[in-house]
């Protein structure tokens, strides 16, 4: 049996479902003048590996972040990976 996918949130991460703290996404659900005022997202200053990005199912991309939990996790396999390389 297919399971339906249901809508994206975006203030979820398309990964594990918890808050992925997106400032934009709240953001664009608060008023716009407070909007304005928000400070960046956090995730506007790190570096997503395409393996990581490669992961977000479809229907999620470019609708709903990544959480930090989830980035650093993928960087920690990353730096696994490289050590194990260089042995």
């Amino acid at each position: 049996m297919m399971r339906q996918s249901s809508a994206v949130d975006p203030c979820r991460c398309p990964l594990c479902g918890q808050s992925n703290a997106c400032a934009m996404a709240l953001a664009s659900a608060t008023i716009k003048a407070e909007a304005a005022s928000a400070p960046p997202c956090w995730c506007t200053r790190v570096q997503f590996s395409a393996d990581l990005l490669q992961q977000v199912p479809e229907e999620a991309r470019h609708k709903a972040c990544i959480c930090a939990a989830c980035v650093a996790a993928s960087e920690d396999i990353s730096k696994v990976k490289l050590q194990g390389e260089g042995a």
